[in-house]
């Protein structure tokens, strides 16, 4: 993980009770806490006595007419979500906000265009994906360690606050929800729920919702808050190996891996049991790493892991289980980003079941397959194939004539020269299928892949490496190294912003990227990106 950069941008928490409190705490932690903004004298009190030296006001015009304010850091009732952000973008603030995005589908779409057309930031806090045990269970899920998941079941119990304003679906699942969305990398065809209202007729305590994908993967949820005792787990269950994340269990023991399998005897199941492992994860606080994301989003102004997007699936399948839960009945979904919030030539075909984020636009003569999903913000030029079942992340820009096959799987940022290629089988006869070997290809965040060069399969490329015009890749490539030739071989280093480091090939030491003033350090003959200098 790369250090946290120096900010010196400020931020307005506005609402700072039950949850607010613990973002006022690590903004302050991180020194970029501005003002606090809340209507209680009682609040007020306490954040005086805690924070002594912060500005704490009962207006939100304060924060928004605050010139050393950058960002606005919402956590009030779900139902003044969508006017206090709509308020924020306009007074030209970058936001945070706690789930839900806001209430309404159609807000929601609209939020997020007011986002991209004012050029601000909107990041919504579904906390677990800044947890490092869950990003940690994302990489073995991409890593195919679990094999072809084929369940997913998570429950979050608790004897907690009683609420009155929504009820636990909306209170609780949102976080289940996200991360089931984000390790299947799908959304869902259909939702069905259940629940049952004890305490108030309008207000559900316990659900059970249904999620089916088109992968054939089902999921589970199971929330409620009246149950004996604390319990957050989620349950992975892929065909090699199965994954268990226990939330409430302590650091070193909330991730195990167990080798349990089903083997068919005599056309019959049978299970085989293997031993639990558990997973060492480095120890950091989810909620200090969120914030620390939405600062260093600010400074560079790179788009959220938890953005408007994301936000808004998680949302449409909020509110079809809501749907399900009133009538009893299956919901079907459509996919969220809909007409006009991304662009698509007449020329291009686009499958069913594709997924194209907001602002993303596909050029002439592109086909993108059945099952592909491509994130916000990204440009697919003339003539590239993409899927089916390919993944493609945020701002990724894809040059004319590539094709990307099942397997390809680009990270955010990515950037792919014309005419350059994949592969997918290392020995491939046109007489002799052989899909069942298809490896796959992992290219990490900020990559870029010059024109005519080809990847051959199976292999990483790091994060922001340079691969030179004409490469051919045959093996792993580490994070910031330029390679070059036939076979690649690595020439030297490249910063995040594809300056050229003064760093030796191998062994230690230190540059500074001539663009920036960030610093990077050699190690072990491995690079990093430290603060910046400047």
């Amino acid at each position: 993980m790369q250090p946290i950069m120096k900010n010196t941008n400020k931020i307005a928490v506005i609402g700072a009770g039950y949850w607010g409190k613990n973002l006022v705490r690590n903004f302050y932690g991180l020194e970029a806490l501005g003002l606090i903004v809340d209507p209680s004298p009682v609040i007020h009190e306490a954040m005086t006595q805690n924070y002594p030296g912060v500005n704490i006001s009962d207006s939100y015009s304060e924060a928004l007419n605050d010139r050393d304010i950058k960002g606005i850091a919402i956590a009030t009732p779900a139902e003044t979500h969508g006017n206090l952000i709509r308020e924020a973008i306009l007074a030209g603030k970058d936001v945070y906000v706690e789930k839900p995005l806001c209430l309404s589908e159609s807000e929601g779409r609209e939020l997020i265009q007011l986002a991209a057309d004012k050029k601000q930031l909107l990041m919504v806090g579904h906390l677990l994906w800044y947890h490092p045990v869950l990003l940690k269970l994302k990489q073995l899920v991409r890593q195919g360690e679990l094999g072809r998941i084929r369940y997913i079941y998570s429950n979050r119990l608790n004897m907690g606050k009683l609420r009155r304003e929504e009820n636990v679906l909306w209170s609780f699942a949102p976080h289940d929800v996200s991360v089931i969305l984000g390790l299947l990398e799908e959304m869902p065809e259909s939702v069905q729920a259940q629940g049952g209202n004890f305490l108030h007729q309008q207000i559900a305590d316990v659900t059970v919702s249904m999620l089916s994908f088109a992968s054939g993967v089902k999921a589970h949820i199971f929330v409620s808050w009246l149950h004996p005792f604390k319990e957050q787990k989620l349950v992975v269950v892929g065909d090699q190996k199965m994954a268990v994340f226990d939330d409430t269990a302590p650091w070193e023991e909330k991730l195990t891996l167990f080798a349990h399998q089903v083997e068919w005897r005599d056309n019959a199941p049978q299970a085989i049991k293997g031993e639990g492992k558990t997973i060492s994860v480095p120890q950091e606080e989810p909620l200090r790493a969120e914030c620390a994301h939405f600062l260093e989003c600010i400074a560079t102004r790179n788009i959220p892991r938890t953005d408007g997007t994301e936000g808004l699936r998680v949302l449409q399948v909020l509110n079809s289980c809501q749907k399900s839960l009133e009538s009893g009945k299956t919901e079907e979904i459509i996919p969220a980003a809909q007409g006009e919030l991304f662009s698509i030539h007449p020329s291009a075909v686009i499958d069913k079941n594709v997924e194209l984020g907001i602002g993303t636009k596909v050029w002439h003569f592109s086909h993108i397959l059945e099952g592909t999903v491509i994130g916000e913000g990204c440009n697919i030029g003339q003539n590239v194939v993409i899927g089916p079942r390919g993944r493609v992340g945020k701002g990724c820009k894809i040059q004319n004539n590539v094709s990307l096959y099942e397997g390809v799987i680009l990270e955010d940022h990515v950037f792919c020269g014309p005419s350059m290629v994949f592969t997918n089988v290392h020995n491939p006869r046109a007489e002799v299928r052989k899909m069942d070997q298809a490896r796959t290809t992992l290219v990490k965040q900020g990559a870029t892949l010059g024109a005519n060069s080809t990847i051959v399969c199976g292999i990483t490329i790091g994060a922001y490496a340079f691969i030179g015009a004409g490469a051919v890749v045959t093996r792993d490539v580490p994070a910031y190294a330029l390679v070059v030739g036939n076979p690649a071989r690595r020439l030297g280093w490249m910063s995040r912003h594809g300056e050229r480091l003064d760093l030796p090939l191998s062994g230690e030491g230190t540059a500074i990227c001539p663009a920036t003033g960030e610093k990077y350090l050699l190690k072990n003959s491995v690079c990093s990106q430290e603060e910046s200098v400047k």
